[in-house]
């Protein structure tokens, strides 16, 4: 059985994603120079169609059967953990304060998905 707070989790990880993906890709310019960044536009729209893709599935599938938790689960942990992982390269290289706010954002996120994932596997 899903626990109702992990459908939950995905419910909040939906609007998570749309607050950032639809300005990133439908207002891309505006939406970036509040962060004081620059971006090519094509980057910036790519990273704007993963938000709307991971999370679409995640509200789409908030009713779905315990193996499609699963399957989803490890997506998000590997999207989160490779996100992180580029993030902290960036922070290394050139930080940004966009960098911080994604960094706050996938950390708990990812760390939520793994326990779930540990939790459901046991």
């Amino acid at each position: 059985m899903v626990p109702k707070s992990l459908r939950t989790w995905f419910v909040i990880h939906f609007i998570v994603d749309m607050l950032f993906a639809i300005p990133l890709m439908f207002f891309t310019n505006s939406f970036l120079s509040l962060f004081k960044i620059t971006l090519d536009l094509l980057s910036a729209r790519l990273v704007a169609a993963a938000f709307l893709a991971i999370g679409g599935v995640s509200f789409l599938t908030r009713n779905a059967s315990l193996e499609s938790y699963q399957s989803l689960l490890s997506l998000k942990i590997i999207w989160s953990l490779s996100a992180i992982l580029g993030i902290i390269i960036t922070l290394y290289t050139s930080p940004s304060i966009l960098a911080w706010v994604a960094l706050i954002i996938f950390v708990p996120f990812s760390l939520i998905w793994i326990y779930y994932k540990r939790k459901l596997n046991f």
